[in-house]
């Protein structure tokens, strides 16, 4: 596949390219171009001349062409989905889900931006306003840079491009090296739809090179960015240095507490849900697993007896549940981060065994609070590290000394401590029964601390995405 600027699909200048590699297979899936920074500041240049006369469509008009754009995903799913898990690892159902996601959160930006009529401030609200109104209208921001990671591309791309486009914005999609396969076959169905080429660019390279060069480009209006901390702080001091918007969802290290007197089997099936799903690749997985001593024991069996019955497999299968993580680079991570837990103590309970890029659903018990793992060692991988508590008091303390604070979990049957803990943990988003790996199209999504700044979501993203404006009618009824 080739990168697209301006209006034209194009390879590097250089002719450099960058291989995508099956993580499972090893195998050659295709190549993508290496940009260069000069090809990148063209396409900067090129998505600025393109934004005003997309701008001057009307809301209808995009909104028209957005819709058409997931009409074309659902025709050509089963060829998205494969890519996606061919590219990614994951199992080809998850694949599937990720992919139909766009005919929930497409239909839903569409329906939001239609309605979205700002404010009015009628005449006399304020001493001396008696004959003036007011009104907001929001208008686009100008070049939108939306930069996707591996784990949940389609997920994310739902968050960031659609919503930039239906504000009247341009905008240059810059995924994730390892994996931008799915996402150049969404910009060339955005272009097939109707968004005109340069409107919507696609660009390929190391985040270190092209993605710095966005960042610092001046004339890059946003930067909506989702991947590491380190990542989104060197993003947030480039733009800051041009006044740019920013819009941050970073790590994590939720923390998914388990009380004695919640449902084992609910936490049990929320924990496979919750850490297990997409390889524990994702960033609002739960990550530190606070369960009451006095269950702690009861709780390890039932999971050892869960995990021995999940289907493992290559991902291509479709009875696969548990695939691979994104490279054997990222297993070798995990496997290294889970060796120093347990050289700090922790006791290996199931797992913790490697093939290339394939990882078992580990369980390390005897986690104490002032581990690694236990406050910003981030395991992106499928580590279920334990962590016991004799009092709630206890686990809020523990849940609290993380840096991060992405989502949080509770098992309880107790609705009064559920509601103590939902207000006491700090963090953006917070599941009661059930697991931290919670994300709507609708919520409001976003973290605290080191995990971010600013929210994505239907109710959010929009005026995220655009400028507001202040009319006003001065002396109108004198």
């Amino acid at each position: 596949m080739k990168s697209l600027i301006g209006k034209e699909w194009v390879d590097s200048s250089d002719g450099k390219t960058i291989d995508v590699i099956n993580p499972a297979t090893g195998e050659l899936v295709d190549t993508v171009p290496s940009l260069t920074v000069e090809d990148v500041n063209r396409a900067v240049d090129c998505a600025r001349e393109m934004q005003k006369s997309w701008e001057n469509k009307s809301v209808v008009e995009r909104c028209e062409i957005i819709s058409h754009f997931a009409e074309l995903v659902k025709r050509d799913e089963d060829k998205l989905a494969k890519l996606l898990s061919d590219e990614t690892g994951k199992p080809l159902k998850e694949a599937y889900n990720e992919v139909r996601n766009i005919q929930i959160g497409v239909p839903a930006y569409v329906e939001r931006v239609k309605h979205d009529y700002g404010n009015v401030i009628y005449r006399g609200t304020e001493a001396g306003q008696e004959n003036t109104i007011q009104y907001t209208i929001q208008q686009p921001l100008g070049v939108v840079v939306a930069i996707i990671p591996f784990n949940f591309p389609s997920d994310i791309f739902i968050n960031k491009v659609p919503p930039a486009l239906l504000m009247g914005n341009s905008v240059i999609l810059k995924p994730a090296s390892v994996n931008p396969l799915t996402l150049t076959a969404y910009v060339e169905l955005l272009v097939e739809a109707g968004v005109p080429a340069g409107v919507i660019e696609v660009v390929h390279g190391s985040g270190s090179v092209i993605g710095t060069a966005l960042t610092k480009n001046p004339k890059v209006d946003m930067v909506t960015l989702t991947g590491s901390t380190e990542a989104g702080i060197d993003a947030a001091r480039n733009c800051a240095e041009h006044c740019a918007h920013s819009s941050l969802e970073l790590g994590g290290n939720d923390a998914f507490i388990i009380c004695a007197d919640g449902d084992l089997d609910l936490a049990v099936e929320e924990t496979v849900w919750g850490r297990l799903y997409n390889t524990g690749q994702v960033c609002c997985a739960s990550k530190r697993f606070l369960v009451e001593n006095s269950v702690k024991d009861q709780f390890i069996e039932k999971m050892i007896e869960r995990i021995k019955k999940i289907k493992y497999g290559m991902p291509s299968d479709p009875e696969t549940e548990f695939g691979c993580l994104i490279s054997e680079e990222a297993a070798k991570e995990v496997e290294r981060q889970v060796n120093q837990t347990i050289e700090e103590g922790a006791r290996l309970v199931i797992g913790g065994e490697r093939n290339k890029a394939f990882y078992t659903p580990t369980i390390l018990d005897g986690v104490t609070k002032d581990m690694a793992v236990a406050k910003d060692m981030e395991i992106f991988g499928p580590v279920i590290p334990i962590i016991g508590f004799d009092s709630i008091d206890e686990a809020i303390e523990i849940a609290n000394q993380s840096i991060y604070g992405l989502s949080g979990g509770i098992i309880t049957s107790d609705m009064k401590k559920a509601i103590k803990v939902s207000e006491k943990l700090e963090c953006g988003g917070f599941v009661v029964n059930g697991a931290s790996f919670f994300r709507s199209f609708e919520q409001p999504f976003g973290g605290w601390k080191y995990s971010g700044i600013g929210n994505e979501g239907i109710m959010t993203t929009l005026r995220e995405m655009s400028r507001t404006k202040t009319v006003i009618l001065k002396n109108i009824t004198k």
